[in-house]
């Protein structure tokens, strides 16, 4: 044993050492954004991309003692390979860049340029590049996110990361405010089209917000990067049982200092969702009733969005940027509803059939302002962010149904409601990063933010011809949250160690008051959320992480609105205005093999978790009621493996494998509450490149039993193919996918009380067929600086990117 770890001791310690170099044209010139790639020539992986700056130089780091080859690209320039080299730990200044003009290959070298791996397994995120996937035609924002690495989406719509409810998700580095069915539904209101990639953060730095138990899911919109006039174009059709249709153009114009942008999706979808549920009470352990339940409801919805901005630089070292996001989505829905009602020994005493209807309206709103200014040329400078975002969420909603009693006795009524709400969001942000000597960062900021939201519900009951007002469910509601935060973040970068560590505080202040009985609660609080973050490099195969920090999740402004929605004649969810706020810690180590191979241990501790629940309504109804609720403290672990491979040049895949343990505690509904299970998500996507201009891609998903609170579900899966094809010199870009092959994706779970037992099985129009066609307008030039608002740059850099 001690010649072995003598033997291996000199391996570790090859920390990361730099590679300069300078690019330049034939007539000696700099290249300015040309992007320089470094690969291992071990096995041909990329380690690390760059651009060169206006000068054509460069600089990249990487483990040293390795063999590496670069290559330089540029639109218009034949592609250059560097002879092989071997990184001293000293670093390495390359010879002079020339490259060759080569008219021939100027627009295969856009195509090469926008390639990504599917998947980039990086230091504290997960990034699945959606972007040119076969996977993206004809799907919407929630489906694609349903099948990355460790995502999954239950039956009452909530998302979930390894296993784990309670997520922060961006959209262009800006927090949506929703949860639950109405974040699903916005998603699904986005088609993939517009998507550049989806991050997976599970143990984000002190500069994201607290918001977040269980991590944050930053989903990435396309930005054309090209000179000049640019744009494409996109049409898409899919069909299950029902048809979906999507189609879309982006423009882009960039000359000198300033750049404007737009874009515009248009979608038109049908699907359906069909409910079947059995259900059994109990009283002092016999049953004393049940209900056999199936619900059909078939929705079109129809969307609007669109994007338009500008940026301009006044100099080099500062820019000002301006954007505008709208949507205008309506669904409309007809549908039956079919209920028997049991006796104790479980057969059919009442039956009741009926029409159902739901409509949505969700008119969309959202402004940016930002401004970015360093203050010096240099990459190292100083850099000053401020941004300022307003957004204002309409929504609408009518919906007619016939419903019975909650007593379970007497003529069933018509029941109709006519609910809106308004919700505005106000924010304003500064961020500060301040580099120092010996590779040190220091970064801090402030944020403000304000949200009003206010709901209106108006219920009506029509029995025997007469309509009146419903004024038990009638009512008011309005909310208004402040939260004010602070940060403060510091990263060392060494020869083999790179460590972070931030705090954050955050105070809160909110109140809720139903109008009709002035019901109301007034909350204040403060709280810090430290977090901190150590990678260390032992030698080019080997490196750790290891992540410790302490998150919050406030309820979701829908969370706490009280108002009913009712899903059958006897079955309806709520928010629930008493829901707390939900922190937990967090703790994970991951090891990492060749750059490429993860093992990870993660633990966290939630307290007050909110999760939804499905239960009687009260002690004595046959109504049935979901809503959100804090039970007791929450334990976790997971063992999380990931396995990238490439079995030929052509072919990679990327395996993903969650292993987790879940233990719920707490007390509702008379039942105590000490359930656990180890559970399996499974993920594996496929990547092959056909050549000629074909590809294609297979990704297929698991997901075991798993116990949630009070509800066991059963295991699930999915298999999606797709396939395109590069035509018109790479210009047009013909996708075909087809999604839950063996139709496998649905919900069946169980929820389980002392005295209330419900089975139920949930599915959707998820077999879906679609062909899509891209076509690029423009053939401009490749510019490296980004389109985004100060905080997603900020956020990207604090995050280690």
């Amino acid at each position: 044993m001690c010649g072995w770890l003598t033997a291996t001791l000199p391996a570790f310690g090859q920390g990361p050492a730099p590679i300069t170099g300078a690019v330049r044209d034939p007539a000696g010139g700099p290249v300015e954004f040309a992007t320089i790639t470094l690969h291992r020539v071990a096995d041909s992986a990329v380690v690390k991309s760059e651009f060169s700056d206006a000068q054509g130089a460069f600089a990249l780091r990487a483990p040293a003692g390795t063999r590496y080859r670069v290559s330089a690209a540029q639109v218009g320039y034949v592609r250059y390979w560097s002879a092989p080299f071997e990184l001293p730990a000293a670093g390495l200044a390359l010879p002079p860049i020339s490259l060759r003009t080569s008219a021939a290959t100027a627009l295969r070298e856009v195509v090469v340029l926008g390639q990504k791996p599917l998947f980039e397994h990086l230091a504290d995120r997960t990034v699945v590049n959606v972007e040119n996937s076969p996977l993206a035609a004809g799907n919407t924002t929630l489906d694609v996110l349903a099948r990355a690495p460790g995502v999954t989406v239950d039956g009452s719509d909530n998302l979930a990361l390894r296993g784990r409810q309670g997520l922060l998700v961006l959209i262009d580095g800006k927090r949506q405010p929703m949860t639950g069915t109405e974040l699903a539904d916005y998603l699904r209101t986005l088609p993939a089209e517009q998507l550049k990639s989806i991050e997976l953060i599970t143990n984000p730095p002190a500069s994201y917000d607290a918001q977040g138990t269980a991590g944050v899911i930053a989903i990435n919109f396309k930005k054309d990067q090209r000179q000049g006039a640019n744009g494409s174009v996109n049409l898409g059709y899919g069909r299950g049982v029902y048809g979906r249709l999507t189609t879309g153009a982006t423009l882009n114009y960039r000359r000198g200092k300033a750049n404007a942008y737009g874009t515009y999706t248009y979608a038109d979808r049908s699907t359906y969702l069909r409910l079947a549920s059995h259900r059994v009470f109990y009283g002092q352990g016999q049953p004393t009733g049940g209900s056999q339940q199936e619900d059909y409801l078939a929705t079109r919805t129809r969307a609007h969005n669109w994007k338009a901005g500008v940026d301009y630089a006044f100099t080099s070292r500062t820019t000002l940027g301006a954007a505008l996001t709208g949507q205008a989505a309506r669904s409309t829905g007809q549908g039956t509803n079919a209920v028997t009602l049991l006796d104790a020994s479980g057969g059919p005493s009442r039956a009741l059939v009926s029409g159902a209807y739901r409509n949505a309206n969700t008119p969309n709103l959202a402004a940016n302002l930002n401004l970015r200014h360093a203050f010096a040329d240099s990459s190292n400078s100083r850099a000053l962010t401020a941004d300022a975002n307003y957004a204002a969420y309409r929504l609408g909603r009518q919906q007619g149904l016939s419903a019975l009693p909650e007593a379970g006795s007497g003529a069933p009524t018509l029941l109709s409601s006519d609910q809106t709400g308004r919700l505005t969001l106000l924010t304003g942000q500064l961020d500060y990063v301040q580099p120092l000597a010996h590779r040190r960062l220091l970064s801090g900021g402030l944020k403000v933010s304000r949200v009003q939201s206010g709901n209106d519900a108006v219920f009506q009951q029509t029995a025997n011809g007469l309509t009146t007002l419903d004024t038990a469910q009638t009512n008011q509601f309005r909310y208004t949250e402040t939260v004010r935060a602070a940060y403060l973040s510091w990263q060392q970068t060494g020869a083999r160690a790179t460590w972070q560590a931030g705090l954050r505080g955050e105070q809160t202040t909110a109140q809720g008051v139903q109008e009709v009985g002035n019901q109301r609660f007034d909350r204040q609080y403060i709280q810090l959320f430290p977090s901190a973050s150590l990678k260390y490099t032992f030698s080019p195969k080997h490196e750790l992480t290891f992540a410790l920090s302490r998150r919050l999740d406030r309820p979701g402004y829908d969370q706490l609105n009280p108002f009913r929605i009712y899903l059958n004649a006897t079955t309806y969810r709520s928010g629930n205005p008493a829901l707390l706020p939900q922190t937990s810690y967090n703790a994970e180590v991951t090891h990492t093999y060749r750059q490429k191979y993860t093992v990870g241990l993660s633990y966290s501790r939630t307290q007050a978790p909110i999760l939804i629940v499905v239960q009687p309504a009260t002690a004595t109804s046959r109504f049935v009621l979901a809503r959100p609720v804090n039970l007791g403290p929450q334990h976790y672990a997971a063992l999380t493996l990931t396995v990238p491979l490439t079995p030929t040049k052509a072919w990679s895949i990327y395996n993903s494998a969650v292993f987790y343990y879940s233990r719920f505690t707490g007390e509702l509904a008379g039942t105590t509450l000490n359930r656990a299970k180890p559970s399996l998500n499974l993920s594996s996507t496929h990547t092959l490149a056909l050549g000629h201009g074909w590809s294609a891609d297979l990704s297929a998903t698991y997901q075991s039993p798993e116990v949630y609170g009070f509800i066991t579900s059963r295991a699930n899966g999915d298999v999606t193919l797709g396939a395109q094809k590069s035509l018109l010199k790479g210009q047009g870009t013909l996708k075909l996918n087809v999604t839950d092959v063996l139709y496998t994706n649905r919900n069946i779970a169980t929820s389980t009380y002392d005295n209330y037992v419900e089975n139920f099985t949930q599915s959707r129009d998820s077999r879906v067929a679609t062909l899509s066609f891209r076509y690029r307008l423009g053939r401009g030039q490749a510019a490296a600086n980004r389109r985004a608002d100060g905080a997603e740059e900020e956020k990207r850099r604090a995050g280690g990117q």
